[in-house]
């Protein structure tokens, strides 16, 4: 339902000790926020919690009352360790148990007699969810008021998240707009850049250093929903940058 709000907010809880511990990299909240922000929603905090049933309830309720959206990763599988829908269950106040359209998609590739104990937890889900299509295995995510319980896997999660976005409300898109500083310090225009975010309050202006071939090159970007605003703050940036080489301004 795109555009019927103008902000609308997410937060991305990733879960799994394997995260905590640095065995694995998480790839997962950097690809939501993106996806997210190309539909119209702002990705506002990530978080991170281990496998520990308490420590993602307590997230998950912290999350959900803040943002419009959650996104989770990780703990669906068929291990002993993945008890994220046992902690969704539990933070919505409501009972699990084996879902027969779950285990009629993973029929659709585990033949009858090897749907064992293990892979038949993949299929057990807090009563009152939306089951959420996974293309890749079958073994379904699902959406339960405004939590959205994705794979850790990344293709996996990403076909589910293909799968969630039609559901989403959605806001205007950010616009996004990258003046390259080159190889002017930051120091040199951090002052003039403070009094132009001042003066367009409603643009987000950042710096951001850039390191390639051992030199730090500058970028500011901005961003901002109002596409005159934007090119206006742009313009004023690029007018900076060019007084302040031509000025040999001192750092």
């Amino acid at each position: 339902m795109a555009g019927d709000t103008l902000l609308v907010t997410a937060a991305v809880l990733v879960i799994g000790d394997e995260i905590l511990s640095g065995r694995t990299q998480d790839q997962n909240s950097h690809y939501i926020a993106k996806y997210l922000a190309q539909i119209g929603v702002d990705t506002r905090e990530v978080r991170v919690v281990p496998d520990v049933e308490s420590e993602i309830v307590a997230a998950v309720n912290a999350l959900r009352a803040r943002y419009d959206y959650v996104f989770t990763t990780g703990g669906i599988g068929p291990t002993h360790d993945d008890i994220t829908a046992d902690a969704i269950a539990k933070a919505f106040g409501v009972a699990i148990e084996e879902d027969s359209r779950a285990i009629s998609m993973l029929l659709e590739v585990i033949p009858p007699d090897r749907l064992n104990e293990a892979r038949r937890r993949m299929a057990r889900i807090p009563l009152g969810a939306e089951l959420i299509e996974n293309s890749v295995s079958k073994a379904p995510g699902f959406m339960i008021g405004n939590v959205i319980v994705m794979a850790g896997v990344p293709m996996i999660m990403q076909t589910m998240l293909d799968a969630a976005a039609p559901r989403l409300r959605t806001g205007a898109r950010v616009l996004v707009e990258t003046i390259e500083a080159g190889a002017m310090p930051e120091g040199r225009y951090a002052k003039d850049l403070a009094a132009l975010a001042a003066r367009f309050e409603d643009v987000a202006i950042g710096s951001y250093p850039q390191f390639s071939g051992g030199v730090v090159r500058n970028q500011i970007v901005l961003r901002s929903r109002d596409a005159s605003r934007l090119a206006a703050a742009a313009e004023a940036v690029r007018e900076m940058i060019s007084r302040l080489t031509d000025n040999g301004a001192k750092v």
